[in-house]
């Protein structure tokens, strides 16, 4: 166990607060062999499938999973390992598998790439008994094969067995989903102050980011505030939104926030502790990533019986702009939306989708 907790400290997280940091001891990094780097014996392989149980390093697998060297294959495809040189392929119901130390009771992050090798609808299953969740892989948010996912899970034991595993048949048995990398974050959970009630509203506990990857981190939709991959919030839409670090992106504060995507199909949302008849006061902030997303965004929020649309005309070269709206709460609990009002494409990539960036979110009761 002590071993394993020392391969996952080794990339060690860079958005968590020196204050945060002092207080508890978080591990941020690759499963071993997460990368898939280490290969089987040339004796474990038939071509590309791997022969045996146990012949992937650090890896339990079933059924047909192959090796994949990126470039070119066989038969004329061409398959994109973006985060390295080697990935696993899961053919007809296969599955890799992994078990690793957890806390009971904390909040884990599963970052990982993945994407689809065949033109048929490609889904792939993360599981850590007893959670599972299914992500559609047809739709494709950059056109270099680099989508990289987050899911998250709550641990319920003091080992957790992770699962990717492909539940398609199809008529090539071949044909599934390529997973290239896979990282794991223990992560925070924000609660609260006095100074906000939105947990987490500046984005700054988020899922692992890979520092050589430019694509950022989407996150999958239906995903619940207990189990997200960005604490305290919901990604309640039916396409997912992005995680964006500053490191390769325009944020207007800290080191992180959230793209929206996929226009009104990529929303997220939080419920917040609200007191009946009581006025509240949102702010957040609205801007591009300056990645080349262009054209007349508009974000729309929504909080009680009030709605706000925030225009933004964006450039792709950068900026900001605050907005700001009060409602008045019916209810103890208040839901908060965000999502786009359109579909965006970069300006030199129109395979690639993009949004409007949402960044430090609050809410204050109004005193009277």
């Amino acid at each position: 166990m002590l071993v394993l907790v020392s391969v996952l400290l080794v990339c060690s997280s860079a958005f968590i607060s020196p204050a945060l940091a002092a207080k508890v001891s978080y591990f941020d990094g690759f499963l071993q062999n997460g990368n898939f780097e280490e290969g089987p014996k040339p004796t474990n392989l038939n071509k590309t499938v791997i022969k045996g149980k146990h012949s992937l390093p650090k890896w339990e697998i079933s059924g047909l999973v192959e090796y994949i060297s990126s470039g070119p294959q066989p038969g004329g495809m061409f398959f994109a390992v973006a985060h390295g040189v080697h990935a696993v392929r899961l053919g007809n119901e296969a599955s890799i598998s992994q078990s690793i130390p957890v806390k009971p009771g904390s909040l884990y992050s599963l970052t990982f790439g993945a994407s689809r090798t065949c033109a048929q609808d490609e889904v792939l299953r993360v599981s850590v008994p007893p959670l599972s969740g299914d992500l559609p892989l047809q739709t494709l948010y950059s056109s270099n094969g680099g989508d990289t996912y987050a899911w998250g899970f709550k641990a319920t034991s003091k080992v957790a067995k992770v699962i990717f595993h492909n539940p398609g048949i199809q008529e090539d048995p071949t044909c599934g989903p390529l997973l290239d990398v896979v990282a794991i974050k223990e992560l925070y959970l924000p609660m609260p102050t006095k100074f906000n009630m939105v947990k987490n509203g500046d984005f700054e506990e988020g899922p692992h980011l890979f520092h050589n990857s430019t694509n950022g981190v989407l996150l999958p939709p239906k995903q619940r505030d207990l189990t997200s991959p960005l604490p305290g919030w919901i990604i309640e839409s039916t396409k997912a939104v992005k995680y964006v670090d500053a490191k390769h992106f325009n944020v207007y504060s800290g080191q992180a926030a959230v793209e929206l995507v996929a226009g009104r199909e990529s929303a997220i949302a939080q419920v917040l502790r609200t007191v009946p008849g009581k006025i509240y006061n949102v702010t957040f902030t609205v801007g591009d990533a300056k990645n080349g997303c262009h054209g007349s965004m508009m974000v729309e929020a929504f909080a009680g019986k009030e709605t706000l649309k925030v225009p933004y005309k964006s450039h792709g070269k950068g900026g900001f702009k605050t907005a700001s709206f009060k409602f008045t709460a019916d209810t103890p609990k208040t839901r908060l939306t965000f999502y786009s009002s359109f579909y965006h494409t970069r300006i030199d990539d129109f395979g690639t989708l993009c949004g409007p960036v949402l960044d430090q979110v609050m809410v204050l009761s109004v005193k009277h």
